[in-house]
């Protein structure tokens, strides 16, 4: 099983006037997978150095397989959710909000919008999922059929046959 952690990026959450429903959902949709642990959940203000400072926790010393954030990733000036990925990470992984974005365009016109980012940093691969728990499972329903073999390429357990039928 991956370990992996969910941070929810909202201001009002963090302060108790939002409950968080995305977070859950992304716990709810892993777990059904039976491939995702999730050991550590927390709801962090918009606030850039605090996302990386918790990013860069995560992945160096709680070393999670995959991080997933939630919120942020929109055009409000508080949205610093990709910004703070893209710093801390070390090699970009663009491929993965690209196919988010390609899968909910078909839904909906306001995927293009999405600036959600995507990023390895040691071994823990972090991806941004939006928001809302409608767009978090689309955006999941989207990636989690590769998500496996990638993660295993990035544990050094899969094989480098990216050619391989997703399982």
């Amino acid at each position: 099983m991956y370990k992996t952690g969910i941070l929810t990026l909202s201001d009002k959450g963090a302060k108790g006037q939002r409950t968080d429903l995305s977070g859950p959902q992304i716990s709810q949709i892993l777990a059904a997978t039976n491939l995702y642990q999730v050991l550590k959940t927390e709801i962090l203000p918009d606030d850039r150095e605090a996302i990386k400072a918790k990013l860069i926790e995560w992945a160096d010393q709680e070393k999670l397989d995959l991080i997933l954030t939630t919120g942020g990733t929109g055009f409000s000036p508080r949205d610093q959710t990709p910004e703070a990925t893209i710093a801390v990470c070390e090699r970009l992984t663009p491929g993965i909000p690209e196919a988010m974005r390609y899968y909910s365009l078909a839904i909906t016109p306001k995927a293009m919008l999405s600036r959600a980012a995507a990023g390895i940093r040691n071994r823990t691969l972090i991806i941004n999922l939006p928001g809302s728990p409608k767009a978090v499972k689309e955006n999941l329903e989207a990636i989690l059929p590769a998500l496996d073999h990638g993660l295993e390429m990035l544990l050094g357990s899969g094989s480098a046959n990216c050619a391989e039928p997703a399982k």
